[in-house]
């Protein structure tokens, strides 16, 4: 049985929680961008779950936009091409609330992958700028 004592403990730490994260949103991040250079056919893009816009563009190599923004401690971003598989991270742990958005410009004869499966590029090179 929950005793009054332990809901009280429970609702100060939500409390506490709450007001130490506030509220992660990448809208309002600033961006970082890297370029890869790529010569392949075909690249799969793994973004484990993090919202990713895929792009054709007129460029012979790949550019990566990231939004992230954190509220507390502990984020981890990464990025890296390793043959055709483009890897990218953004998370956070621990009494954190994060948000990301990447951004892909892909070479527009390259065939892209999401997670290995066929995808749709969206969006416009010129968008590059807005995490909209």
């Amino acid at each position: 049985m929950i005793t009054r004592k332990t809901m009280t403990c429970a609702l100060v730490v939500f409390v506490a929680a709450a007001a130490l994260t506030g509220c992660a949103d990448a809208s309002n991040a600033t961006p970082r961008q890297t370029t890869f250079p790529f010569s392949g056919r075909t690249l799969d893009v793994r973004a484990h779950e993090t919202p990713t816009d895929l792009v054709a563009a007129d460029r012979k190599d790949i550019k990566v936009t990231l939004w992230f923004d954190v509220k507390g401690t502990n984020p981890s971003s990464s990025w890296s091409l390793d043959g055709k598989t483009l890897d990218l991270r953004a998370d956070c742990s621990g009494w954190a609330d994060c948000s990301a958005r990447f951004r892909v410009e892909v070479p527009r004869e390259v065939k892209v992958l999401r997670d290995g499966r066929k995808t749709d590029l969206r969006g416009t090179p010129s968008a590059g700028t807005d995490a909209k």
